[in-house]
């Protein structure tokens, strides 16, 4: 029989929370230093896009309506809140536990960085919305990661069925692609803004799967052989 204690460990969570922590942290670090190419880009597909929502009104509305509703935080935080007492009633406390402390902790972490980056949100001659706080991180586009990317694990830890698994993830990739779309549409995010939520919304994913890993490790080092 192998031993847990010398079995090999999955490092895929502990890599993957590396690698989106490390990528947020170089991109706030380029805007806060202002390097301009990559300010030039926020500014140019801005720019375009919000020429694109002046000019088609209908699309506009549209983006409203998902951005308000559909891809909104308080329906990805209801959408938590609710996971989270499905899992309680399956008796899956510890991984109920798991997933309300880090959509907490996610939401803690938006409000730290909007706090102190300060970022200011694009300005226009003729608004078609309107939005509060500081610009970075988008606190939609890292709701909406955080949220998509929390059931999703909790789906993998519940061992689902490949084909449902597959097909929560295709529409969790929609709809974090898609809320990022929309703020920068409607003119209140720059494109910076809602990678470095997404990434950050990602980031605390992994973190809590790697801590749950963590834990796991532990308790096989303490089997007796």
């Amino acid at each position: 029989m192998p031993d847990p204690a010398h079995s090999p460990r999955p490092r895929g969570p502990y890599a993957w929370a590396l690698a989106l922590s490390a990528s947020a942290a170089l991109l706030i670090a380029l805007v806060a230093a202002g390097w301009q190419p990559l300010l030039d880009l926020d500014g140019r597909v801005a720019r375009g896009l919000h020429r694109s929502a002046l000019t088609h009104p209908g699309w506009t509305h549209t983006a409203r309506i998902f951005t308000d509703w559909v891809w909104d935080t308080w329906t990805m935080r209801a959408l938590t809140a609710a996971a989270v007492l499905w899992l309680w009633s399956r008796t899956e406390r510890a991984l109920a536990a798991q997933v309300a402390v880090a959509a907490l902790l996610g939401a803690l972490a938006q409000q730290l960085f909007k706090a102190v980056l300060g970022r200011e949100r694009p300005e226009w001659e003729r608004p078609v919305d309107s939005a509060d706080y500081a610009a970075m991180p988008s606190g939609h586009a890292m709701t909406a990661a955080l949220t998509c990317g929390l059931l999703l694990w909790a789906a993998r830890r519940l061992h689902a069925p490949g084909p449902l698994w597959w097909s929560a993830a295709a529409v969790a990739g929609v709809s974090v692609a898609g809320v990022s779309f929309t703020r920068i549409y409607l003119g209140v995010h720059w494109l910076t803004d809602v990678v470095v939520g997404c990434l950050l919304g990602f980031a605390v994913t992994a973190c809590a799967a790697a801590a749950d890993a963590w834990q796991r490790e532990r308790r096989l080092e303490r089997i007796p052989i």
